[in-house]
């Protein structure tokens, strides 16, 4: 097949969190079953643009990656380059698939996909939770979803989910909607010989608590951080990058709280990640809304037990391998979240393994990829 991906930011944009990752994920792995991938996207990178060439594809671990300038409207991502590119060459792909709503590419993609009689795949990607709808741009969204996303989701051949936490959410809208597949994410494993431990990790006292994410308000770390003061003497350890300045908001949460000393940010991590899940004893991720959460996975696949809320999206899957603890809605959910940390940090490390295994046996990228190609080629069959 020949594929076409279109989303409004990619790699070496890594700021975006998950999502970047995840679609490179699935691209690379369809190339290694035989597929020609290209993704269409922007150079827009935060408040600068990535050094990437702008007049021919960039080719990442076989995956075609064209880069489009944004002139203006960089909030919609605006590219009209691309817009031209579409036209002229979306005609020669079997199918597209588009990640994102609310966003100008995925807009242009789509109306050029049914313009020129392409079967398009749609991933929200998180973008249609209620409660961030209301939270942020409420007005200017719901409009956006009746007068453009709303045709876009009932058009597509298809909208890809990677939960069923998504899948409530969309129902949720009250929309008409095209057939809904449910694939989750999957995950790289690392290679454990070449694992890169941080030098100041080694100055962290074990047993620790581990977050690892964007620093976001919606990630529920200051629910972890409240919930800490029940922990005595276990450190927090706290790695993701801060682009909205929450982090010294958190600073003086933890200062308020007596335990600033044993809550430890160390800014953004990449492949030094991995040991940091090895060497955690607990992983949380207490968001209040979360798509996915990949992060979950990478922590089950390096045998460390996981404490989610149930407002993660891959929490569907730590309750079913049994890999931690699944908090519910609560009113007292940092006294919850306190002690489920204390429950995994006085079990052995059963849960730990028991997410690995799963890892190992259904999440692999490839394996996903697989059941995406499934999916595309239904869908090509029958358009």
């Amino acid at each position: 097949m020949r594929i076409l991906q279109v989303v409004p930011t990619y790699l070496p944009a890594v700021r975006y969190g998950g999502p970047i990752r995840s679609v490179h994920g699935l691209c690379r792995a369809l190339v290694s079953l035989g597929h020609e991938v290209q993704v269409f996207t922007t150079n827009v990178d935060g408040p600068n643009n990535t050094p990437v060439p702008l007049d021919r594809p960039v080719l990442l671990d076989g995956v075609q990656v064209r880069y489009f300038p944004v002139p203006w409207l960089r909030r919609l991502y605006y590219a009209p380059t691309m817009r031209q590119r579409l036209m002229e060459e979306i005609a020669t792909f079997d199918l597209v698939h588009l990640h994102s709503v609310f966003l100008w590419p995925t807009w242009a993609a789509a109306r050029t996909a049914r313009a020129q009689n392409i079967p398009y795949v749609l991933s929200p990607r998180g973008m249609l939770d209620a409660a961030l709808i209301r939270r942020k741009g409420r007005w200017r969204k719901w409009a956006w979803i009746h007068l453009i996303e709303r045709y876009n989701l009932a058009q597509a051949a298809a909208i890809h989910v990677t939960a069923q936490r998504e899948l409530r959410e969309l129902a949720a809208l009250g929309l008409d909607l095209a057939p809904i597949i449910r694939i989750p994410n999957g995950i790289d494993f690392p290679s454990m010989e070449k694992l890169i431990a941080p030098p100041w990790l080694s100055k962290i006292p074990k047993p620790f608590v581990l977050y690892l994410g964007r620093i976001n308000w919606k990630k529920g770390i200051d629910r972890l951080i409240r919930a800490m003061t029940q922990v005595p003497q276990v450190p927090l350890v706290i790695a993701g990058n801060d682009e909205e300045q929450y982090q010294p908001v958190l600073e003086r949460l933890a200062q308020s709280l007596g335990i600033a000393d044993r809550v430890h940010f160390v800014g953004s991590v990449d492949e030094e990640k991995w040991s940091l899940y090895r060497e955690a004893a607990v992983f949380a991720l207490p968001s209040q809304s979360e798509n996915f959460g990949i992060v979950v996975l990478e922590a089950m696949a390096m045998d460390c037990p996981v404490v989610v809320t149930e407002e993660v999206g891959a929490s569907e899957i730590v309750e079913k391998y049994r890999a931690g603890i699944v908090l519910p809605p609560s009113e007292q959910k940092d006294l919850d979240l306190s002690r489920a940390i204390h429950t995994l940090l006085q079990e052995d490390k059963s849960a730990g393994e028991r997410g690995r295994k799963a890892m190992e046996s259904h999440y692999s990228w490839k394996k996903i990829a697989e059941q995406m190609e499934d999916a595309y080629r239904r869908i090509i069959a029958r358009s």
